[in-house]
């Protein structure tokens, strides 16, 4: 398996609220087929599906919390989705975006005890989302992170 992440699909209650969430933090929709919205993010792809339907997809049994399939349950998965960028400033300019786009602030950007500077938000759908900024890592003019010497 190559060592990448080209996908991320978040299960959503409310496609077209999401929808319109993603689209007031500035992404633009691509090319989707009905029920699912596609944003081309950099070299790798995030889409929005209706949370049901991902489930059942996925073999997941949502509406069971005592399930044994991992990821069975209406609770969060256990997922962080990050976005590194190139300054602390730029931390602060994505998190005010995301704020005034209806993101709820589980942490305010700040000062991190790895080195950096990152802030936690919520999408109406409660999917976390990290906005990093890691002195010890890269990211290139055409979004790719690049790891550092593993100090961050």
């Amino acid at each position: 398996m190559d060592q990448r992440l080209s996908l991320v699909t978040l299960g959503v209650n409310d496609l077209d609220r999401a929808r319109d969430f993603y689209v007031a933090l500035g992404w633009e929709p691509g090319p989707s087929p009905e029920h699912i919205v596609f944003f081309q993010t950099g070299g790798m792809v995030v889409a929005l599906w209706e949370r049901m339907a991902l489930a059942v997809d996925s073999g997941i049994e949502i509406d069971d919390e005592d399930d044994d399939t991992p990821g069975s349950g209406d609770v969060w998965g256990g997922k962080v989705l990050g976005l590194n960028v190139g300054s602390a400033g730029e931390v602060d300019e994505q998190m005010e975006s995301a704020k005034a786009a209806g993101a709820e602030i589980l942490r305010p950007a700040c000062t991190r005890f790895w080195g950096g500077y990152s802030g936690v938000f919520t999408d109406p759908d409660g999917h976390v989302w990290e906005i990093a900024y890691n002195p010890y890592w890269t990211v290139t003019d055409d979004g790719q992170t690049l790891l550092g010497d593993g100090r961050g």
